[in-house]
Parts: structure tokens; C-alpha cells; sequence
């Protein structure tokens, strides 16, 4: 079997390859649902190379098809790439030795597919080279944004994009990521790695029902992060 590398640019570029399909799909169909709420094709791309952020993207989308003001658009937006910032904090301690605007380039461009896959490459090899994660972010970056304009340029011809599945190609992605991510732990950590589960899931059900989804995520991360470093040195 052909030894796995975290090194060079392009093996980034091919530790992206796994979730390009999911970028594609979700990617168009984004496309799709920004040319139906009247965004030209060149809004559809700068929106993808600004905001980056799929699930930002539909929000925008589904906002602007309402009519809401600025304002709302901007305030919900922030509270849902929240997350990013937990993200960046918690595989920042393996970039210590890169410069800043080395992190600043690793952080931007991190999204949670890119996340997913980097995370899973720390928990193999313990440390990854600065050019290997820009090779993971920026191929997924640009696949977006391919895949994007592309939904856009035929988003006439395909109105309904949950006919050929691009609805679920993005919860087939993350499927597919949480797979590999728990393969590792569980061999190691069952325990641990059950609480930390268990913690996420119950918090994020009982918040969903008295708080918004965007906040409920992001206290059921932190619970989540908490029960994961008390927990650390038990199991």
C-alpha cells in the first residue's frame, strides 16, 4: 500500500480529492438557488470567493429571496461562521513554528470539510506541513468556486436540483468525514470519545428547542471541546 504523505503542496491537493464531489454538488446546487433568487453570475462568484462558506451562502441566498435588510443579513451570517473561529483555535497549537501570515492563509481558507480532513491528518501523523494544508485549502477553495459559477451558468436549465441528489451530497460529505474521523479514536479512546459524543448531541437538542440553531452549535461545540480536555487524562 502506497505510503500516505503530509507534506508538499500537492499532496494537500490530493488529500482534498476525497471531498471534491461533495464540493461540486453542494457547490452547484448552490449555484443553482443563487440564479433563481435573481444573483448574476459574477455575484454567485464573488460571493463564493468572499464569504466561502456554503452554509452562509444559502442563508444569504434565502435572505435576499425575502428581502431582508443588510443588517440581518450580516448579523445572521457572522453567528453562523462562528464556528470558524473554534475551527482555527483548535489546530493552531500545531502551527506555532509558521509565520503569521502563514496561519492568517491556514485560517482563512479553513472551512469544515478542509477541517475535517486536516484534523484526521493530525490525529495519523501528529503534524502536517504548512504546504500540504495550503494545498487542502486551496484546492477545495477553488473547487467551490468552479463548482458555484458553474451552478450559476446553468442554473436555467436545472430548476430543481434535488432531482439528480445534489441536495444530499453535502451530508453525504460529512458523512463520509465523520467516519474517518471517529475510525482513529474509537480504537484508542472509546470511552472518551463516546462522552464527547454523547455531550454534543444531548446539548445540541436541548438548545436547538430554546435557543437558534447558529448558537446551538456553537455552545455545543464548547461543551463538547470541555468535556473532550477534562476527560483527557481519565481515559
Amino acid at each position: 500500500m502506497e505510503e500516505v504523505k503530509y507534506e508538499t503542496f500537492v499532496d494537500g491537493m490530493k488529500a482534498c480529492v476525497p471531498t471534491i464531489l461533495g464540493y461540486l454538488g453542494i457547490g452547484f446546487a448552490l449555484g443553482v438557488v443563487g440564479k433563481g433568487v435573481g444573483l448574476s453570475v459574477f455575484a454567485i462568484f464573488l460571493m463564493s470567493v468572499i464569504v466561502y462558506a456554503g452554509s452562509a451562502q444559502f442563508i444569504i441566498c434565502g435572505l435576499i429571496a425575502i428581502q431582508a435588510p443588510i443588517t440581518s443579513i450580516i448579523a445572521t451570517v457572522f453567528l453562523v461562521n462562528l464556528r470558524h473561529f473554534l475551527m482555527s483555535l483548535s489546530v493552531a497549537p500545531y502551527f506555532r513554528q509558521a509565520s503569521l501570515l502563514e496561519n492568517v492563509g491556514i485560517g482563512t481558507l479553513l472551512i469544515d470539510e478542509s477541517y475535517g480532513v486536516l484534523t484526521m491528518a493530525l490525529k495519523r501523523m501528529g503534524k502536517v506541513s504548512v504546504a500540504w494544508t495550503n494545498g487542502l485549502n486551496i484546492c477545495a477553495y477553488l473547487t467551490w468556486i468552479v463548482a458555484t459559477v458553474l451552478g450559476g451558468l446553468l442554473g436555467n436549465f436545472i430548476p430543481e436540483p434535488e432531482i439528480f441528489g445534489l441536495d444530499f451530497a453535502l451530508v453525504a460529505m460529512f458523512l463520509g468525514l465523520f467516519l474517518f474521523q471517529v475510525e482513529l479514536p474509537l480504537k484508542t479512546k472509546t470511552r472518551q470519545t463516546l462522552l464527547v459524543l454523547l455531550s454534543v448531541i444531548l446539548v445540541l437538542y436541548l438548545l436547538i428547542w430554546l435557543t437558534t440553531p447558529e448558537i446551538a452549535v456553537i455552545v455545543s461545540a464548547l461543551v463538547g471541546c470541555l468535556v473532550g480536555v477534562i476527560t483527557h487524562d481519565k481515559y
